[in-house]
């Protein structure tokens, strides 16, 4: 387990409910603090941008915090997400995206598709974002300042 992040947000839309508990769970039993921020009924149609609004509202205090977002494609999810400022999310399908795109741009949030990732593929890939370090050289850092 990281020790470095103090909370793990995670939150869905409707088609990414069971993708979402799963993950809560194992997260859970690895020791990880996780704050789900719903939804948790796959029957009720919510929009993908409020979803992610609550996140990024959620982290906006807390720099040490991780963020999970989970819709059917991902992409929607990781698009609204990037609009705050303080917010850098990437759409991972592979646990090597996760580490690499935490490393070179310090991702702070891990964009799911429920549509099409295996549910023990989605947590290594979790796994992997949270325990995976950023390289903070200069040049990584002037870039991130410049996009933030």
């Amino acid at each position: 387990m990281n020790k470095t992040v103090s909370k793990v947000y995670i939150a869905s839309d409707h088609r990414g409910v069971g993708l979402k508990l799963y993950i809560i769970e194992m997260l859970t039993a690895a020791g990880y603090t996780v704050v789900n921020l719903g939804v948790d009924d796959p029957n009720k149609s919510v929009d993908f941008p409020d979803i992610a609004k609550n996140l990024a509202e959620a982290m906006e205090p807390d720099s040490k915090s991780r963020g999970i977002l989970i819709c059917g494609t991902g992409a929607g999810m990781e698009i609204a997400a990037n609009r705050y400022r303080h917010i850098r999310a990437s759409r991972c399908e592979r646990p090597e995206q996760a580490r690499d795109d935490r490393f070179h741009d310090d991702i702070n949030v891990l964009a799911l598709a429920a549509d099409d990732i295996d549910i023990e593929m989605a947590f290594i890939c979790a796994q992997t974002f949270l325990e995976s370090p950023f390289d903070a050289i200069e040049r990584r850092i002037r870039r991130i300042e410049k996009i933030s």
